[in-house]
């Protein structure tokens, strides 16, 4: 399926909406309306590396999705490797653009790639599900960057609660 490209203009600072992307503890802040069950599944949660696991509520077998920051380009980029569908057998890409101007353009591009003629007819009719989910994610996440408003983190199971103290 796909790609599928979705653009808005956030009225703030290149280098603050790219770290506001790459930070995954802070997505379902945005995501929350296709995405629940959020788990962080790496220390740190965001740059490369960074990880998230969540349920998605996308039509005819998405069950959950698993993304991975896998390249970063400060300010101009991140590219992510999801994998999605049954089984998590479908690979997925988001790639975050972002152009500089008097406001923030940023553009996703995202699509899937199923391998098995079974999972290619099950996306038959997704990529409409899937537009009108990362339009409005978009539009949610330029609302609480422009707000500035303190965004609720997910936690990570069996971090550090407590600073340690370095000898």
């Amino acid at each position: 399926m796909g790609p599928i490209t979705v653009t808005t203009s956030i009225d703030a600072p290149r280098e603050r909406v790219f770290d506001f992307i790459c930070d995954l503890a802070t997505r379902p802040s945005w995501i929350d309306h296709f995405a629940d069950d959020y788990r962080v599944e790496r220390i740190p949660a965001s740059g490369r590396g960074a990880a998230a696991r969540f349920r998605v509520g996308a039509p005819a077998g998405v069950r959950y999705m698993e993304t991975v920051i896998a390249e970063t380009d400060p300010p101009y980029g991140v590219v992510e490797h999801a994998r999605g569908g049954r089984l998590d057998r479908t690979p997925m890409r988001l790639v975050w653009e972002l152009e500089a101007g008097p406001t923030t353009t940023v553009r996703l591009t995202f699509w899937t790639a199923p391998k098995s003629t079974f999972d290619r007819i099950r996306e038959i009719g997704r990529e409409r599900w899937w537009r009108r989910r990362w339009t409005k994610a978009l539009a949610r996440m330029r609302d609480v960057i422009e707000s500035g408003a303190q965004v609720p983190r997910v936690e990570i199971a069996g971090g550090d609660r407590v600073p340690s103290i370095a000898g």
